[in-house]
């Protein structure tokens, strides 16, 4: 098969990730409509190609509902619950980061102005 040679951070089509999880096409399009973290992007003609992070998460998916007996439901709140955190936490982050930038293209621009 195709994907066994491509990289590990190749885009998947729907197809090798079903064949990969075990799961059908038409199930992975239906936790599409349920959980919006889970986005593949599509191109020309609705075909849809899974980044890796979409495989990572649809193998949680099917691990937290077919294996650890969650419901469709609490699936949506734990990785709502999830997503919160991992943003607050990147917020800061970003801010400090634009400052610094800020910062250095301030010294950049008094070094070119004086020179």
């Amino acid at each position: 098969m195709a994907s066994e040679n491509k990289s590990a951070a190749a885009f998947r089509t729907i197809g090798e990730v079903a064949q990969a999880t075990g799961l059908a096409p038409h199930i992975l399009r239906y936790w599409e409509s349920r959980f919006p973290q889970l986005r593949p992007i599509t191109r020309a003609g609705n075909r849809r190609y899974y980044r890796p992070e979409d495989v990572a998460l649809v193998e949680r998916i099917d691990r937290l509902l077919n294996r650890e007996g969650y419901t469709i439901k609490g699936v949506q709140q734990l990785l709502a619950r999830d997503a919160t955190p991992i943003a607050a936490s990147v917020a800061p982050a970003v801010d400090d980061a634009a400052g610094s930038l800020a910062a250095i293209r301030d010294l950049l621009a008094r070094a070119i102005a004086d020179d």
